[in-house]
């Protein structure tokens, strides 16, 4: 399976490389619908560094566990390690347009498991992805913007 969703952030791209490489970052975008709770994770994200993490999808705890592969100012790749899905692969890439505008482009390719419960758990948040990453956008777009128009 295969899910792709763009948009354009009003700030550089290295200010948008770098708040999405931050802890706070990944909880900022987050819809308060689906709480995540850190369990461990370094501050700035790096090449190789693991993230672990639950998140609730209604009254389950999901624990997702992820390592962060190919970072670069352009993007990195979040793979899911331990988590609901058979495989998980999140590609955030992030295009600079113009020294003011970046667009970034999130590709998510999954399998589901072959489990009675796991399977319809991913589902579930399968489905859930246009919505998911519509709110993230807005998010994005509301601190970075934000930001950008303070001065930093």
């Amino acid at each position: 399976m295969k899910y792709e969703h763009r948009f354009r952030v009003q700030a550089p791209q290295e200010d948008v490389a770098a708040f999405h490489s931050r802890v706070h970052g990944l909880k900022a975008i987050t819809p308060p619908v689906t709480p995540i709770r850190i369990h461990s994770a370094p501050d700035p994200l790096g090449e190789g560094d693991e993230i672990d993490f639950t998140m609730r999808l209604g009254p389950l705890p999901i624990r997702w566990k992820s390592r962060i592969e190919a970072v670069s100012v352009e993007g990195f790749t979040d793979r899911q390690t331990h988590g609901p899905f058979a495989a998980w692969a999140h590609r955030h890439h992030f295009v600079r347009l113009d020294d003011h505008t970046t667009e970034v482009h999130d590709v998510v390719e999954a399998s589901l498991r072959p489990h009675l419960l796991w399977g319809a758990v991913g589902l579930a948040m399968w489905v859930g992805l246009p919505l998911l990453f519509t709110y993230r956008a807005a998010r994005t777009r509301r601190l970075l913007e934000q930001q950008y128009q303070e001065g930093g």
